[in-house]
C-alpha cells in the first residue's frame, strides 16, 4: 500500500488516497475519537480504531466521492471508526473490462425493451465481478489492518450486494454488514447467502426502478444470520432517506467493539 496524498479536513478527519498495486483506494481516519463515541467503540485518541469497508458501485470512485466521503466523513467524525473504500474492477480509472463492459450493454439493451432480465445475463455480470473482486477487499483488508492506527474489529457496507455476501460468508475479520439491495443478484448467491450468519442491517427502496422487489426480500429472507434488519423506505435508487446514515452508524457502534 502506497499513500500518494494527505488533507485534513475540517471535520477532524485525515483523508489520504492510496494505490495497492493497480488498485486506487482512499481511507478516511479520525484525528481524535470524539466523545460520542468513548462508550460504543472502547477505543482512546491514541489508539487503533474500528475500520469499516465502504464498498462503491460500478461507476468509479470520482463519480461517487460525494457520497463515499460523506458516509465515511460521518463515521470517522462523530464514531471514531475508519473507512476505506477501493476502486472495483473495469471502473472509474482502473483498464476497462470487455466482458464486463459488454455485459452492461446487453443489460441496457434489455431493460430498454422493457423485457425481464434473465438468468444468464445476470450471471455474466455479477459473478466475474465478485470473483475478481472479493480477493482485491481481502488484500486491502490485509493492508489497511497493518497500519498501527487502524485495529479492527471490520465492518463492510454498500455497494454491488453479491460482492458483500461473498465478503461475508469467506472473511471470518469482518464481523457486521450493512447492505443496500438493488443490485442485480445471481441465484447461485441465494445458497451462498444462507452461510451469511453475521449481523446485517439492509437498505431497500421500495420503489427502485432497477430492482426486484420481491428478488430483494427473498435474499434477505435467504441470510442466515439470526440478527437480520431490513429497511424499507419509499423512493426510487437515489432517494434513501438522510437519517438511514445514522441508523447505520447505530448499528455498527452496537458491534464493532
Amino acid at each position: 500500500m502506497n499513500f500518494t496524498s494527505e488533507q485534513r479536513l475540517d471535520d477532524g478527519v485525515l483523508e489520504r488516497e492510496f494505490t495497492l498495486g493497480e488498485i486506487p483506494g482512499i481511507l478516511w481516519t479520525p484525528t481524535s475519537v470524539p466523545a460520542s463515541a468513548s462508550a460504543s467503540t472502547s477505543t482512546s485518541a491514541s489508539g487503533p480504531v474500528p475500520l469499516i469497508l465502504i464498498s462503491p458501485p460500478p461507476l468509479g470512485l470520482r463519480k461517487m466521492y460525494p457520497r463515499l466521503a460523506g458516509r465515511a466523513r460521518y463515521y470517522a467524525a462523530k464514531y471514531g471508526f475508519a473507512a476505506a473504500t477501493i476502486e472495483l474492477p473495469g471502473a472509474g480509472d482502473r483498464p476497462r473490462w470487455d466482458a464486463v463492459e459488454q455485459a452492461r450493454a446487453d443489460l441496457r439493451r434489455v431493460m430498454e425493451t422493457g423485457a425481464p432480465v434473465g438468468d444468464e445475463l445476470i450471471d455474466a455480470l455479477i459473478l466475474p465481478l465478485v470473483e475478481r473482486s472479493v480477493p482485491e477487499w481481502q488484500a486491502a483488508l490485509d493492508a489497511l489492518l497493518s497500519l498501527p492506527e487502524i485495529g479492527g474489529p471490520v465492518g463492510y457496507e454498500g455497494g454491488v450486494i453479491s460482492i458483500g455476501v461473498r465478503l461475508a460468508v469467506v472473511e471470518p475479520r469482518i464481523v457486521a454488514a450493512g447492505f443496500f439491495a438493488g443490485s442485480l443478484v445471481p441465484a447461485a448467491m441465494y445458497e451462498e447467502a444462507s452461510r451469511v450468519t453475521i449481523p446485517l442491517h439492509v437498505l431497500l427502496q421500495w420503489d427502485d426502478e432497477g430492482d426486484d422487489r420481491q428478488a430483494s426480500l427473498d435474499l434477505f429472507d435467504a441470510f442466515g444470520s439470526k440478527e437480520k434488519t431490513l429497511h424499507a423506505n419509499l423512493g426510487g435508487h437515489t432517494g434513501v432517506p438522510q437519517f438511514e446514515l445514522e441508523t447505520g452508524a447505530r448499528f455498527f457502534a452496537r458491534h464493532l467493539k
